[in-house]
């Protein structure tokens, strides 16, 4: 159903293909609309696609893929394809993600971050889970694999000021 999904919304789209551009463009499309840099690990991606006058945005990757965001214990399932509708500090109608919750896969399908530095996961059953930001992603890799964690977290931007090691 994704795959169709991106079909009808190609055409009016901007698309980029190519790891090291689908990173660049993921995050500058993540910046625009003030939702955090590392919400969707960009590991073997191999198309990023916008459409602005939908608010249509894909993601295809090689294969599925698990993410374990190291502060709070929790691993993300990827599809090949995520999509999304996506619009100032939200990303609604997602498929393609799931949160493991004790022994079960839960289906993702409404991210969102407020101006407080929370951010809320809701699923399509309406139950949904409040985190902070700067909690999530408090462990940030750094390019010589070290982990390092914020200090704080400029909300406006959703980057972390002052890192320590």
């Amino acid at each position: 159903m994704a795959s169709q999904q991106i079909r009808s919304q190609r055409e009016d789209a901007q698309v980029f293909t190519g790891e090291d551009l689908c990173k660049e463009k993921a995050q500058e499309v993540l910046a625009r609309f003030s939702l955090p840099k590392g919400l969707i690990p960009m590991t073997d991606v191999t198309e990023i696609g916008h459409n602005e006058s939908t608010g249509f945005v894909w993601v295809c990757r090689k294969k599925k893929t698990n993410h374990l965001f190291r502060a709070i214990g929790r691993n993300v399932s990827y599809d090949s394809e995520v999509t999304a509708l996506i619009e100032n500090r939200r990303m609604r109608n997602l498929t393609g993600v799931k949160s493991k919750e004790l022994l079960i896969w839960v289906t993702i399908s409404d991210i969102s971050a407020d101006e407080s530095g929370k951010i809320t996961f809701g699923t399509p059953a309406g139950l949904s889970h409040i985190l902070s930001i700067v909690f999530i992603f408090s462990l940030t890799a750094t390019q010589s694999g070290h982990y390092v964690s914020p200090i704080s977290c400029n909300t406006e931007t959703m980057e972390f000021v002052g890192m320590y090691r």
